[in-house]
């Protein structure tokens, strides 16, 4: 049998693209060995969040919330039940998931993909032909050459654990090491961060980062930065960072171009080979899934024909710690590193009414990037920053200018707000 498209991995990029893919009249190939989903869904963005949203209960009812006027007795956080619901949560997006696939008509093969040949009209993968292939095989943990590294956890294995470590070190400040101590410190742990950088939160906003720091330790997370690690002993994560998931593909078969351990894409997701697309971790440029969501969009326009670019200027990132921290663009110390005569406008978020009402306490920063009167940045500490973004992601992938946005309405009383307070002090 024929496909007009084989999708090599069921992760958000993969999926996504199938049931587009399935619902604009091609006929959809979907090979996953493991779970529809992938990484994200089964061991990483929403498993983590689940856990994150009971500790954040737990630390309003383990004395937050007398802030507030509320006390409780003798809160316990049963960290089993807690995993308990967060395996339900994921069951239930899963099936999901599966069902929309199967509404839109996509076959789905839970086994190993390997791209045999190049046919006349298309290729051969695992014995099945297709006219087109979208690669989508997501991405794996980095494990560094540290002794003891094969004792360590990485997302997987520590969003599966049922009890709570006493100690536990983290080695890598970035998202998934800061939100694991998030996590682990509020459910009880002796949490340490070990990082190799001056910093934590990688790439983000310096100051952001240096607030969510002392926020954590003020927790009693210890952080040991301009740190290298030698020796892993005891309850370990490994989280310096993830790499493209493309060994035994059989890429070679094909010469499909890679740099740096990771297919490299154009603008429409197409790769060296004409024919072959790839979509999300695997490429290597941002691995995030909502990423991964857009590029698959934009593969599966070309492969249907339409104009579609991938554009990366505006893609928002976030840390599910509590304090949240987002960021999007340019830093004021970026935009000067690339010669942009930038200027940055800074803000509490105690400036928004709402922020106050609901953070007692809390600190809270919002910082906008600015290249003359046009927004190439926006940084920002404080719940619940991960839902604001996006609306600064908006007016920076539409390049409205600021007289255009002072003229946006923001609903009042709204954390979001903070926005509209920054806009006028530009």
């Amino acid at each position: 049998m024929t496909y007009d498209l084989i999708v090599i991995g069921g992760g958000p990029a993969g999926y996504h693209a199938a049931e587009l893919a399935s619902n604009a009249g091609l006929k959809t190939l979907l090979f996953e060995r493991r779970a529809v989903g992938g990484v994200c869904l089964n061991e990483g963005c929403i498993p983590s969040k689940a856990l994150l949203y009971s500790a954040k209960l737990y630390d309003y009812a383990n004395g937050g919330a007398r802030k507030y006027g509320v006390t409780c007795q003798n809160p316990v956080l049963d960290y089993a039940a807690a995993v308990k619901r967060k395996n339900k949560v994921v069951k239930k997006l899963v099936a999901g998931i599966e069902l929309s696939l199967k509404k839109a008509g996509v076959e789905i093969l839970r086994e190993n993909a390997v791209i045999q040949r190049r046919t006349d009209d298309g290729f051969t993968v695992s014995d099945r032909e297709a006219k087109h292939l979208l690669i989508c095989s997501g991405s794996e943990p980095v494990l560094p050459p540290i002794k003891g590294v094969e004792t360590a956890m990485t997302n997987r294995e520590i969003l599966a654990l049922t009890e709570v470590p006493e100690t536990l070190d983290i080695i890598g400040g970035g998202v998934i090491g800061l939100e694991m101590a998030s996590l682990f410190n509020s459910a009880g742990s002796k949490v340490t961060v070990y990082e190799m950088l001056d910093k934590i939160a990688g790439p983000f906003d310096r100051e952001i980062s240096d607030l969510l720091q002392k926020s954590y330790e003020k927790k009693g997370v210890t952080f040991k930065l301009n740190t290298q690690v030698t020796e892993i002993t005891g309850a370990s994560l490994v989280s310096v960072g993830r790499k493209a998931s493309i060994a035994g593909l059989g890429l070679e078969v094909l010469g499909v171009v890679q740099e740096s351990g990771a297919i490299v894409t154009d603008e429409r997701m197409k790769t060296s080979v004409p024919g072959v697309y790839a979509a999300g971790d695997v490429n290597g440029k941002s691995m995030l899934a909502h990423t991964a969501y857009r590029e698959t969009e934009v593969a599966v326009n070309n492969i249907l024909g339409k104009k579609d670019i991938m554009e990366y200027g505006a893609i928002p990132s976030v840390i599910y710690t509590n304090p949240e921290a987002a960021g999007i663009g340019e830093t004021l110390g970026t935009a000067n590193r690339k010669g942009i005569d930038a200027r940055e406008t800074k803000l509490p978020m105690q400036y928004s009414g709402r922020f106050i009402a609901e953070n007692e306490g809390g600190e809270g920063l919002c910082k906008l990037v600015w290249d003359k009167s046009r927004l190439i940045g926006a940084h920002m500490l404080g719940n619940p920053c991960s839902e604001i973004i996006s609306t600064l992601a908006a007016v920076m992938f539409r390049e409205m200018s600021l007289e255009q946005i002072k003229k946006i309405v923001f609903p009042h009383p709204t954390v979001a707000e903070i926005v509209k307070e920054a806009v006028f002090h530009a």
